[in-house]
């Protein structure tokens, strides 16, 4: 197989330019999402039976049925509602770039959410308790302590939950988007050269994985320097 390198080389700049857009999508969605988290993470841990089984639904469903599926029907779905093409919502939900935006959000968000519980839940009951003993408030005690020892033990999982974030953007194209897959598409129309194009789009988001993970990796150093500390 001859592959055409300069195909390849032109389309950089098209591909790159989709580039942008993917990094802007998940970096969003990572942000918005892991707000969204905390208090899921926190209904599912609480005493409540409403509140915990609230966010166990809202959880099941995000984690329960494919990406692509929750694009399409906030995309096409939402549009046969009467209400919602009345609301003022609308002007936002009728363009792919947000309807994208909310779902990868609410997707990640539920992600998050199940990582974020198992570590509040692992979160050391004598931590717990000596700050009881103290007198700290419930609020104080979870800003101070169940929180920050909990994001450390999270941390490990959740790169895994920006790498899955990440391959799953590549669904934006689907809602007409062009991210760096979408541009990959229009690019092989245009060209009738898909495997060149591909091999390019994919050597892309391997880049990007290798960028996230390293990245991942400092952060992860530098939250956990204290056990370094402590091992020495």
């Amino acid at each position: 197989m001859n592959w055409n390198w300069s195909v390849i080389l032109d389309s950089l700049p098209q591909l790159v330019e989709g580039t942008w857009l993917t990094l802007e999508l998940v970096g969003l969605a990572l942000l918005l999402g892991g707000i969204l988290s905390i208090p899921l993470a926190l209904m599912r841990v609480s005493h409540s039976l409403v509140l915990r089984n609230t966010a166990l639904v809202y959880t099941f469903f995000f984690r329960g049925t494919p990406l692509l599926v929750q694009l399409f029907l906030f995309y096409y779905g939402l549009a046969q509602f009467d209400a919602v093409r009345e609301s003022i919502l609308w002007p936002y939900l009728r363009e792919a770039y947000w309807c994208a935006l909310i779902v990868f959000t609410l997707n990640t968000g539920a992600y998050t959410a199940e990582i974020l519980r198992g570590a509040i839940q692992a979160v050391p009951r004598g931590e717990i308790e000596a700050a009881q003993a103290i007198g700290m408030s419930r609020s104080l005690l979870l800003r101070r302590i169940t929180l920050p020892l909990a994001y450390r033990i999270a941390l490990p999982a959740y790169s895994n939950e920006i790498i899955l974030m990440l391959k799953g953007s590549a669904l934006a194209s689907t809602i007409t988007l062009l991210d760096l897959t979408g541009m990959a598409r229009t690019i092989i129309a245009r060209t009738y050269m898909p495997v060149e194009i591909f091999f390019a789009a994919g050597c892309i988001y391997l880049l990007l994985t290798f960028l996230f993970v390293q990245g991942y990796r400092l952060l992860e150093r530098q939250m956990m320097r204290h056990q370094n500390i402590e091992a020495k």
